[in-house]
């Protein structure tokens, strides 16, 4: 019962992406998105009520999909407490996108496309959530890719979205690269591609195929979660609609990376060396990403560049070890980037530009936005008792309890980062709500900010439910290092903004402002170094094609050519030549078998 209802959660969205890309012309999109994402939240609450009751038990299906001589490729649903829960996160909050998206996109032409596009990208994250076999896992994953690169660049007409919507599909394609030919390693280690069988093998691999295989797959998380070193694209996919950006920083796409790491974690935990990579990447990207939100001039970058540093806090917690802490960051985060993106998005429709310069006085003009992204704001800087403080202490506890080497290395960066994230939080906040008051600007349509107020509340109570069903606990010391951190970070940003309304503090940074957002002018080096490279490659593919290819082609028909006209010449009309060659060939014929008798 529990996995056909897993399977169905799985393919409402499925129907309502078929039909809203076929018939969303002739029936309301909305109502199909709306209809589909909501039946698969109800069923995906009721599967989860089923795991709750019984934590321990493990549901899963499985059909040979196609013969293939070797290892057999299957269909199934794998549902435990950790599929269960991330399911039902992923279609409460693309439910409540696609709520919104009503409202936001319903003078937008492409409408139907972009609602079905999400369904299918909610169905393509489902798949990952609750597939039993890796390479079924693969096929969510890429369609996810697929379904990103069309909504990055919903507004192909602008070069910057098509560019922003190539970039996009190239790093994560270069990552997925790795990814599958971890799960060829995996899947022939193991005889199975099936998740139970994979997991059930890890203890009779060799340390080299583990090695070899969590590296691999760690290449395609790095990519798809937007970690160092393939980070950039995920700033530049702001250029999509912001439901989008809520879509993908919140609940798809990049939480996928997080999510299989702790679906496979037993194969991690098996490669320490893994996991210190893991760990050393999560602390260049958290501290990075977190220095590059404090310079951005764009809120919607802010919040950017702030999920690749969320992110990060949740591979650090797995590389120490701490995989219920970082499930639960997974979860708390998905609620307030949703809240944050889709109240950015209210907020850029008020007042017509993302710049946060063009920002300010819109407390009092838009009170519902401003309350709910307050609550946002506070769970992403970490202040109690939003759901942010509860789970990224955990992580720190996990961090400080840690007996790995890279465990002080992740503690120092997440001590840092909980500074930054609140001083880069608090600046946006201030420059967003505060100032002069801003006149001809009204609070946004209910169809936007009803979303808004129901994903504040798991923003701000998601925590004490964590209490109760999680290992979610906050230990005081680790509790209130953090919070004075964050604290003193917040403090800084209001004195500096304080001191000068009118300007940004960012302003303060100086030259560094600059390398800061750009951070560190990583696109510069990619530019220098990779893209000149493939650029020198193609050259000389080019030369090589037209040098050797295209001459030896050419060459062949010129041949041809002449060997046809030398052919020709036999070819004169006149019988008396033909009959000559008939008998000419006999003698030879004739002469050659007494010769060779």
């Amino acid at each position: 019962m529990i996995t056909t209802l897993a399977a169905v959660l799985v393919l409402a969205p499925l129907v309502a992406a078929g039909l809203g890309l076929t018939l969303g012309r002739k029936l309301p999109p909305g109502g199909i998105a709306v209809l589909g994402t909501g039946g698969s939240a109800v069923l995906a609450v009721i599967v989860a009520a089923a795991a709750a009751g019984d934590s321990s038990r493990v549901w899963q299906s499985s059909t040979q999909l196609t013969p293939t001589g070797t290892i057999p490729v299957t269909a199934g649903v794998f549902v435990d407490g950790l599929s269960a829960t991330v399911a039902v996160m992923v279609t409460l909050v693309a439910l409540a996108i696609q709520v919104y998206s009503i409202g936001y996109m319903r003078h937008n032409v492409r409408y139907p496309s972009f609602a079905g596009l999400v369904s299918l990208f909610t169905a393509a994250m489902l798949t990952v959530v609750l597939s039993a076999d890796l390479l079924v896992i693969y096929v969510g994953w890429e369609v996810m890719g697929i379904c990103s690169y069309f909504l990055i660049g919903h507004n192909w007409e602008r070069p910057a979205a098509s560019a922003a919507a190539v970039k996009s599909f190239l790093m994560t394609r270069f990552g997925d690269v790795g990814f599958l030919f971890g799960i060829f390693v995996l899947g022939v280690a193991a005889g199975s591609f099936r998740i139970p069988d994979v997991l059930a093998a890890v203890p009779s691999m060799s340390d080299g195929t583990l090695l070899a295989a969590t590296l691999l797959l760690t290449v395609g998380v790095v990519g798809k979660s937007a970690q160092f070193p393939l980070h950039s694209w995920l700033p530049d996919a702001m250029e999509g609609p912001s439901p989008v950006s809520a879509l993908i920083h919140a609940a798809t796409m990049v939480a996928a990376g997080a999510y299989v790491v702790a679906r496979l974690y037993p194969a991690f935990l098996a490669a320490p060396a893994t996991l210190d990579v893991l760990a050393v990447l999560a602390v260049i990207s958290m501290v990075g990403a977190a220095l590059a939100a404090l310079a951005a001039e764009d809120l919607k970058r802010v919040l950017a560049y702030s999920t690749i540093s969320q992110l990060s806090v949740m591979f650090a917690g797995l590389a120490v070890g701490g995989r219920v802490p970082a499930i639960g960051h997974l979860l708390s985060h998905a609620a307030f980037k949703a809240l944050l993106f889709l109240g950015a998005g209210a907020v850029i429709l008020a007042v017509g530009s993302n710049l946060l310069a063009d920002m300010g006085g819109l407390r009092r003009a838009m009170p519902v936005t401003f309350l709910t992204m307050t609550v946002g704001f506070a769970a992403l800087a970490g202040i109690p008792p939003t759901s942010g403080f509860f789970s990224k202490d955990a992580v720190i506890a996990a961090a400080g309890h840690a007996t790995t080497g890279a465990g002080w290395l992740v503690l120092t960066g997440l001590l840092l980062t909980a500074l930054l994230t609140a001083a880069y939080a608090t600046r946006a906040w201030l420059l967003t709500f505060f100032g002069a008051p801003r006149e001809g600007v009204s609070e946004a349509s209910p169809v936007l900010t009803v979303p808004l107020a129901a994903l504040a509340v798991p923003a701000l109570l998601l925590g004490f439910g964590g209490l109760w069903w999680t290992e979610l606990r906050p230990e005081w010391g680790s509790s209130l290092l953090s919070v004075v951190l964050a604290g003193v970070g917040a403090t800084v940003s209001y004195v500096v903004w304080r001191a000068d309304p009118v300007r940004d503090p960012a302003v303060r940074l100086g030259r560094l402002r600059g390398l800061f957002a750009s951070t560190f002018r990583t696109d510069d080096l990619y530019e220098r170094t990779v893209a000149r490279g493939v650029t020198a490659l193609a050259v000389d593919v080019v030369g090589v094609d037209d040098q050797v290819v295209g001459r030896a082609v050419t060459g062949a028909g010129r041949g041809a050519s002449r060997l046809g006209g030398l052919l020709r010449l036999t070819q004169n009309g006149n019988p008396q030549f033909y009959l000559t060659g008939l008998l000419a060939g006999v003698l030879l014929i004739a002469a050659g078998v007494v010769v060779l008798r």
